[in-house]
């Protein structure tokens, strides 16, 4: 098994809950670690007997590294990816890809011309539950999808990065681009979109707390994305979708499809490589046949959330192809 060594760019949650996956993949070790916090790149290098950096670029320095992850915050986004790809390092890089379409653009352009294997960290694709959904949906007509993610993130400090427009890009950009992304893996391409937002409990902040969402798919279907952080449940109405399919409904999470069988509601799912797994799989064999989300495919679905951004303060229907 050829051992594949990788550098993480960012140390934070996902980039914790990703090491914790590779520590578990056989021949993957994760040798360097680099987060702007010392003590969170110390904290990190401790846990999996890798090198701590404070600079992204004096890690990239190290001849011996496979591949990088760079889990960063999206406005920082740009610049690390620019020095990855003078590398020629693949990466895995966490959603979404940029805080705007000239750099997502930029970035997928180099990838382009330097030929690398590149992975997004839309996980949801690699699921058991999206596969199943994928195999029933084969050439059936889709008629309608209906997507939400409601949530209660938006509470807390005003002035944490994540609620404040210009550097995240609001719910619809930083995280219900999980949703609008499986609305397009399993509908297909999205030609226009008009949105509808407002801040209705989170008056502090400059990002909407709530937001609707109407897309129309270029194969003809139509469907809806509502988003929330003005919610105080728990986390079951996030990453939901409704397929209606040539008069059938299909009901789609991330742990199970429940779809109706001889009139009976049956849940099924199935085991499935992590994205983790898969990535690293393509490093080793130079193959990314695999790989569900590569960064080219990635940018069309930030496009959406931009769209859908621009559609609500200009208060008029974006065309995807316009951006």
């Amino acid at each position: 098994m050829t051992e594949i060594k990788i550098g993480f760019i960012g140390c934070g949650g996902n980039a914790n809950g990703h090491m914790n996956q590779l520590a578990g993949i056989e021949g993957a070790n994760v040798v360097a670690v680099c987060d702007v916090q010392a003590e969170r790149a110390q904290s990190a290098a401790e846990r999996h007997n890798a090198d701590p950096y404070t600079a992204h670029q004096h890690l990239l320095e190290r001849d011996d590294l496979d591949a990088v992850y760079l889990s960063l915050p999206v406005f920082v986004h740009g610049q690390p990816e620019r020095d990855v790809i003078a590398r020629g390092l693949p990466f895995l890089v966490e959603k979404p890809v940029a805080i705007n379409i000239d750099i997502a653009r930029e970035l997928e352009a180099a990838v382009a011309k330097a030929g690398l294997i590149t992975c997004v960290g839309y996980q949801l694709r690699y699921l058991g539950s999206t596969q199943i959904t994928q195999q029933i949906l084969k050439e059936r007509t889709i008629n309608m999808i209906v997507g939400k993610y409601w949530c209660s993130t938006g509470h807390g400090d005003p002035n944490a990065w994540l609620r404040q427009m210009n550097k995240s890009g609001g719910q619809l950009v930083e995280q219900a681009t999980h949703t609008i992304d499986m609305m397009r893996y399993m509908g297909g391409e999205v030609e226009s979109v008009y949105a509808m937002q407002a801040n209705r409990l989170l008056k502090e902040t400059d990002c909407p707390d709530v937001n609707s969402v109407a897309l129309q798919f270029a194969n003809g279907a139509v469907g809806s994305l509502t988003a929330t952080w003005a919610y105080a449940g728990d986390w079951s109405n996030a990453n939901v979708l409704d397929l209606l399919y040539e008069g059938e409904l299909l009901n789609w999470n991330p742990s199970r499809v429940l779809v109706q069988e001889d009139g009976e509601w049956v849940d099924k799912t199935e085991p499935s490589p992590t994205i983790d797994e898969v990535f690293v799989e393509a490093v080793r064999s130079g193959d990314a046949s695999q790989i569900l989300s590569p960064y080219s495919d990635a940018v069309k679905t930030l496009e959406i959330s931009l769209a859908a951004n621009l559609s609500a303060q200009e208060k008029r229907l974006v065309e995807i192809s316009s951006l």
